[in-house]
């Protein structure tokens, strides 16, 4: 077989594997990381390295498995956008979090968000009581939206900077 063509079937293996990878272990994940996870991401990039390259270090090999992961990324993204079996396969759906300032217990907790991750995203959106949020979305890419019934409220996205246990950024 072709060198770079075993480079491009071990890259397209490698981010297969990645995405159900990332599937299974839930997208809350990729909007916190911490300093365990960032290892982790570190650890596990230098680890596929050689499954995708083989001994090939060159940078040919290197280009190869690029491409390889750009072209295998954009079919997918493609294949998404016309199949929504597929996208319900490789994304979550939004889940609902607070509802009518009614709080959905189960959904929290199989998400494992806690409350003082809910209260964060609240004070973040400006509203103060559960009972002022109209809806409390928990989004495919693992943030927290916010709609508050007050119509005074300017109504904004959460999106963490950075993860708590590291700091925070203040805007």
């Amino acid at each position: 077989m072709n060198p770079y063509l075993d480079i491009a079937l071990r890259s397209v293996s490698v981010y297969i594997f990645m995405i159900i990878a990332i599937r299974l272990f839930g997208k809350k994940e990729l909007s916190q990381l911490n300093t365990a996870d960032i290892i982790l991401i570190l650890l596990i990039s230098n680890s596929v390295q050689n499954a995708m390259v083989g001994s090939n270090s060159s940078l040919l090999g290197g280009i190869t498995a690029a491409v390889a992961l750009f072209i295998i990324n954009l079919i997918l993204k493609k294949i998404m956008l016309n199949s929504k079996f597929i996208k319900s396969l490789v994304q979550d759906k939004p889940e609902i979090l607070i509802h009518e300032g009614k709080i959905e217990f189960k959904t929290l907790s199989k998400l494992g968000i806690t409350d003082d991750e809910l209260k964060e995203a609240m004070r973040e959106h400006g509203v103060e009581f559960y009972k002022d949020v109209k809806l409390a979305m928990f989004e495919i890419d693992g943030n927290i939206s916010i709609i508050s019934g007050n119509k005074n409220l300017k109504q904004t996205h959460h999106k963490r900077k950075i993860h708590k246990t590291l700091g925070t950024l203040n805007n």
